[in-house]
């Protein structure tokens, strides 16, 4: 039987994909707290759908490529976004957004390089980093204190080191890497079946 598309995994990565278009008309038009409303929940499905996956016995190839482009679509707005909304914060935290600017895209880059496609790890590492980074980014955007945004981005910075490890010593693409240690005794794996 073929892979099911319409699961509410899916159905919850799609939403935030479409969410897009959506938060850019409410940043460029000014209309901060529906903003962050819709931001807080497009956060929350990059929560749910993942765990729902697990949950439902609903993991795909199909899903972990979906998830990756709501991520990087969310991803690559939000500063944008936070630009025409909040300069003054951008401009003070312009060091830290940098670094997780550079932090989202050389993995991906890196990662379209070697495969042609997103990388779909979903380590550990990078669960816990958006969760971190989405409350801090909050925070920040509601006027709270910078201090978990700027720790959210070394947060960022290791578990993307641990990404791009993943993509140098993964032969060929793969969803669902939790961690470095779990690609590396893949590979030993793959190897020793390549001897028998």
């Amino acid at each position: 039987m073929g892979e099911k598309y319409f699961t509410v995994p899916n159905l919850l990565s799609g939403f935030r994909l479409c969410s897009v278009p959506v938060l850019l008309i409410l940043a460029w038009t000014g209309i901060e707290k529906v903003y962050l409303a819709l931001f807080v929940i497009a956060l929350c499905t990059d929560v749910a759908d993942g765990y729902l996956a697990r949950r439902l016995h609903q993991e795909s190839e199909f899903g972990a490529r979906l998830d990756s482009w709501g991520d990087f679509s969310i991803y690559l707005s939000t500063p944008l976004c936070a630009w025409w909304l909040w300069p003054h914060v951008v401009l003070r935290e312009a060091p830290f957004v940098a670094a997780v600017l550079a932090g989202f895209t050389i993995p991906i880059i890196a990662g379209f390089l070697k495969y042609r496609r997103l990388t779909s790890y979903h380590t550990w590492g990078a669960k816990l980093s958006a969760v971190v980074m989405s409350v801090g980014t909050v925070i920040l955007f509601a006027g709270g204190p910078p201090w978990l945004f700027r720790f959210s981005t070394a947060v960022l910075i290791i578990t993307q080191i641990e990404e791009m490890a993943i993509t140098v010593v993964s032969p060929q693409w793969r969803s669902n890497v939790p961690t470095l240690f779990h690609a590396l005794r893949r590979n030993r794996e793959s190897h020793m079946k390549g001897n028998n």
